[in-house]
């Protein structure tokens, strides 16, 4: 595609300049493929650049790097509106990528008419290949309390949608924990819940794992300081666990503040395997069974 989903507001623009950079070198690739549950390809792009800076379609570059690490399918997540057509737009023409379209909870506040962006959310829904409504979900990180009202209206509204048309729900939940599972316990959660980027305690996935939700883990599950984060992932069932990068952040160690892309799901995965005292091959054969299983076929 020759174009990117929107103007990078002024966070991203800062976040860009922070991570113009060179991308990490490709680690070893995994013998068995996964998937990428959780990518953001137009804003990889847009604040990162493509690996190598390889030349030819940026989007095919991010891709092809992907594939050589055994990462041979992805999921692209909108964050507004426009970022959610390019997405859906990518995964009509590349059977590599499902799409998921959402309005992103830091975004719902500062909508001036946040019904007729989730009416347009909708639209998008019903497209054979968007197979997932997020991410949305909760945070009042940078939000504040002031936007929680908002924030919790267009989740409900996700929720909706996401049991409308038989998608998977994608959640983003920072430091939210308790009103998240309260409002999937009032609303009642789709068949399909996943928990992007999780972030909780093993108490918290305990929780998760009893109402049949998935969790998908990120870089942040190989840093140092994230204990908690590794004793949940050893807790969670090989039937419910996911890996993904939230590309281009959350870049796994050694190479935290680096760019972060698809091909660099090695590293995340062999560190969840560790955690689980489990072997890598059979780990990787059990998140590709769940991606299949909970988004669909890819072709």
């Amino acid at each position: 595609m020759s174009h990117m989903p929107s103007t990078p507001s002024q966070p991203r623009k800062d976040k860009e300049r922070r991570r113009r950079g060179e991308f990490p070198a490709a680690p070893e690739p995994l013998s068995v493929p996964v998937f990428d549950s959780h990518t953001h390809l137009d804003l990889t792009i847009q604040e990162a650049g493509v690996p190598g800076g390889e030349g030819g379609e940026p989007v095919e570059a991010l891709i092809g790097a992907a594939a050589k690490s055994g990462i041979d399918r992805l999921v692209q997540v909108g964050v507004d509106v426009p970022s959610s057509r390019w997405g859906a737009e990518l995964a009509a023409r590349h059977e590599s990528v499902l799409a998921a379209v959402a309005i992103h909870p830091n975004e719902a506040p500062v909508l001036s008419d946040l019904d007729e962006s989730l009416r347009a959310i909708e639209a998008l829904a019903a497209e054979p290949r968007v197979r997932g409504i997020g991410e949305t979900g909760l945070d009042t990180f940078r939000t504040g309390e002031e936007g929680r009202a908002a924030q919790e209206a267009s989740f409900r509204a996700h929720i909706a949608i996401a049991k409308r048309y038989g998608k998977v729900l994608i959640i983003h939940d920072r430091e939210t924990h308790r009103d998240v599972l309260r409002v999937l316990d009032e609303e009642g959660a789709p068949d399909s819940v996943v928990m992007h980027c999780f972030s909780g305690d093993p108490d918290f996935a305990a929780e998760c794992v009893l109402r049949g939700y998935h969790l998908s883990f990120a870089g942040t599950v190989t840093f140092a300081s994230a204990g908690a984060l590794r004793a949940a992932a050893e807790i969670t069932p090989a039937e419910q666990i996911m890996v993904e990068t939230d590309a281009p952040y959350l870049t796994p160690v050694p190479h935290r503040g680096r760019p972060n892309a698809s091909y660099l799901i090695p590293l995340t995965v062999r560190a969840l395997a560790e955690a689980r005292n489990e072997d890598v091959d059979a780990l990787c054969a059990a998140i590709s069974a769940n991606g299949e299983r909970v988004f669909g076929p890819w072709s």
